[in-house]
């Protein structure tokens, strides 16, 4: 195991410390990633810059970034979110989620 590896499995263990069931668990990653990731930051969806608002938890989906360009708003599901160089602030607890989803 590589010292990423470790310390992802460190951030896993601390959103799902209290949960119960998969669905508890998914809330744990989604207050971890909320409370953690910097935002606003830009980022390219289908090369369309876009600004990262805030991040919501919608039944049905999962995780999602609310992305805005203009007055237009999309969500997109964190994992699918190709993330900006530098990464934001936080972005290693979307690396956590999407290991832990693996």
């Amino acid at each position: 195991m590589t010292p990423l590896d470790a310390h992802l499995d460190e951030l896993i263990a601390q959103a799902i410390v209290d949960a119960y069931d998969e669905h508890e668990q998914l809330s744990g990653f989604h207050v971890m990633i909320e409370d953690n990731l910097a935002v606003p930051f830009e980022t390219t969806v289908l090369d369309i810059p876009v600004t990262v608002k805030k991040i919501e938890h919608q039944l049905g989906t999962g995780i999602a970034a609310i992305c805005h360009r203009g007055r237009h708003r999309q969500a997109i599901g964190i994992l699918d979110l190709p993330l900006p160089e530098p990464r934001p602030a936080g972005a290693e607890w979307i690396d956590a989620y999407r290991r832990w989803a693996g």
